[in-house]
C-alpha cells in the first residue's frame, strides 16, 4: 500500500461548502492523471497529448486572493467566498491554494473593522461600506497590492487605517480604494482612488518585469506561468526573423517575452487599462520591437488581411469561452504560418481546433500545463501550422 505523503493529507475544512476546489482530498498525482485523461479524451483526436507538466508543490500558489465581507447570523464580521451558485458567504480562515501572506492581510483587515467602525456591505439593503478585499502579490518582487472595494469613496480615517495595516504588514506596497456603488455581482467598480503607494505592483516573468494594476489580467499561478510561456515561445520556434501577433495580449506578457526572439511583435487588446500597462511594460523593459493597439483582435486581423499584411506567428490566449467564429475566420484570412493557442478550457479548445483544421491548419503539438491545482481546470498550449496548398 502506497504511503501517503504529508502534502496529500492536507484537507480543507471548507471544501464542501466552498466548491472552488473540485479535487480537494484527492492525492495530487491522481489529480494530474485525471486531467491527463480529460485532455486525451477531448483533444486526442487532434494528435498525441504530451504528459501534463505538474507542480512540485501544489499549495498556496494563487497570487491573487479575493475575499467577500459579510456578517453571520450572530452579527460577527466574516470574510470568505461565495458558496457555489449562490451569494451566501462561506467563512474561510485558511485556503490551501491561496497565497498565505495575502490571507494573513485579509484576516488583519477583518480584525481592524470594528475598531475603525467600518460596516460591511449588505447586498440586500445596500447599506454598509466594505464589500470585498482583493490582495495581489508579486511572487518574485514580493510587492503587495491591497484593494479595498467599497460602496462609497468616503472611507473614515483612511490614512490611519493604512498606517495601522502597514504596522502589521510593512511589506504592503500600495493600497487602493475601488468604488463599486452599483447593485452588481461584479467585484470591481470603475473608479479608483490610490490611498497609499503607486497604485500598482510589479512582478517578473521569464526575465521581463510587468506592471500589474487592480484590473489587469495576470495569470494567477506565477510558477507555472513561466512553464506555460516558455512552452508557448518554444512551440513558436522563433528565429528573430518573424513578425508576430499577440491577440488578447492583456498587459503584454507573452508578446514581451516573445519579442526577444522575434523581429517584430504586434499586441492587440480590448481593455484600455491593460494596453496602457502593456505600453509602460515595453518601455520599462527597454523592448522597442513591439507595438500595442487597443481594439478587437478579430477586427484588427481582418484589417491587416484586407491590407495584405503578413504575420508569421499568432499567439492567442482567449477567455474560457474560447474564440468566436468571427475571430477564427479573421485568423484564417490573415493566414499566419503558425498559431500558438493557449487555452484554459479544453472543451472550447477542441471546438476551435476543429474549425481551424477545416480551414487549412493542422495540429502539431498539444502540451497541457497544470495551472489550477485541486480544481478541474487545466491549461493547454497547442501549436498549429498552416497546411501547404
Amino acid at each position: 500500500m502506497e504511503k501517503k505523503t504529508e502534502k496529500e493529507e492536507k484537507i480543507c475544512g471548507s471544501a464542501k461548502k466552498c466548491g472552488g476546489c473540485q479535487y480537494q482530498g484527492m492525492p495530487y498525482k491522481a489529480q494530474l492523471k485525471k486531467k491527463q485523461k480529460q485532455e486525451e479524451k477531448l483533444l486526442g483526436k487532434f494528435g498525441k497529448v504530451k504528459p501534463i507538466k505538474g507542480m512540485d508543490n501544489p499549495y498556496y500558489y494563487r497570487n491573487k486572493v479575493h475575499a467577500v465581507f459579510d456578517r453571520d447570523r450572530k452579527g460577527n464580521i466574516i470574510s470568505g467566498i461565495y458558496e457555489a451558485k449562490s451569494h451566501r458567504v462561506v467563512p474561510i480562515e485558511e485556503c490551501l491554494i491561496e497565497d498565505q501572506k495575502s490571507q494573513e492581510i485579509i484576516r488583519t483587515i477583518r480584525g481592524m473593522l470594528k475598531s475603525f467602525k467600518i460596516k460591511t456591505y449588505d447586498e440586500d439593503t445596500g447599506y454598509g461600506l466594505l464589500r470585498h478585499v482583493l490582495v495581489r502579490r508579486g511572487f518574485s518582487t514580493n510587492e503587495i497590492m491591497v484593494v479595498l472595494v467599497v460602496s462609497s469613496p468616503i472611507f473614515p480615517s483612511k490614512n490611519n487605517f493604512v498606517k495601522a495595516l502597514r504596522k502589521v504588514h510593512p511589506e504592503i506596497s500600495t493600497v487602493i480604494l475601488n468604488i463599486n456603488d452599483k447593485k452588481t455581482s461584479m467585484v470591481l467598480g470603475e473608479r479608483e482612488i490610490v490611498i497609499y503607494g503607486k497604485g500598482f505592483i510589479r512582478d517578473r516573468l521569464c526575465g521581463c518585469s510587468f506592471r500589474i494594476s487592480p484590473k489587469s489580467f495576470y495569470q494567477v499561478n506565477p510558477i507555472q506561468t513561466e512553464v506555460l510561456y516558455k512552452e508557448a515561445v518554444r512551440l513558436a520556434g522563433l528565429t528573430k526573423k518573424e513578425r508576430v501577433m499577440d491577440a488578447y495580449c492583456g498587459i503584454g506578457t507573452i508578446g514581451l517575452i516573445a519579442a526577444k526572439h522575434a523581429k517584430e511583435v504586434i499586441g492587440v487588446e480590448l481593455n484600455k487599462d491593460a494596453v496602457r500597462d502593456a505600453k509602460i511594460n515595453a518601455r520599462e523593459n527597454k523592448i522597442t520591437n513591439i507595438s500595442f493597439y487597443q481594439g478587437d483582435a478579430g477586427r484588427f486581423m481582418e484589417g491587416m488581411a484586407a491590407e495584405k499584411e503578413h504575420v508569421d506567428v499568432v499567439f492567442m490566449d482567449p477567455p474560457r469561452a474560447g474564440s468566436d467564429e468571427k475571430f477564427l475566420s479573421s485568423l484564417v484570412a490573415l493566414a499566419p504560418e503558425k498559431v500558438v493557442y493557449i487555452s484554459c478550457n479544453p472543451e472550447t479548445l477542441a471546438r476551435d481546433l476543429k474549425y481551424l483544421e477545416k480551414n487549412k491548419y493542422e495540429v502539431k503539438e498539444i502540451q497541457p500545463v497544470e495551472m489550477f491545482c485541486f480544481t478541474e481546470h487545466v491549461e493547454t498550449v497547442c501549436l498549429l501550422s498552416r497546411k501547404e496548398k
